[in-house]
């Protein structure tokens, strides 16, 4: 399924556009500035998401730091007796 995109304006100051420029045509995957932005866009709503999900995975290991020490121990300890 080819997905559906919208055209956008955006303001972006001299340098960041000339890295921009410089990168299109140099490299396969970014042919385009269009196409450097929306990896840039997609790379850094990815980079989002991992920080959410590590948050809350933090979250769930210090509200059962107590439970998963306990266990932790009690595994230790079994394996010490073989």
């Amino acid at each position: 399924m080819i997905p559906i995109v919208k055209t956008i304006a955006i303001t972006i100051d001299e340098a960041m556009l000339a890295t921009v420029d410089k990168l299109a045509g140099n490299h396969p995957d970014t042919p385009n500035r269009s196409k450097i932005i929306r990896a840039a866009i997609g790379e850094y709503l990815a980079r989002l998401d991992r920080e959410a999900e590590e948050t809350r995975e933090r979250e769930i290991f210090r509200r059962h730091r107590g439970t998963l020490r306990q266990q932790a121990a009690a595994l230790v300890k079994e394996q010490a007796k073989s």
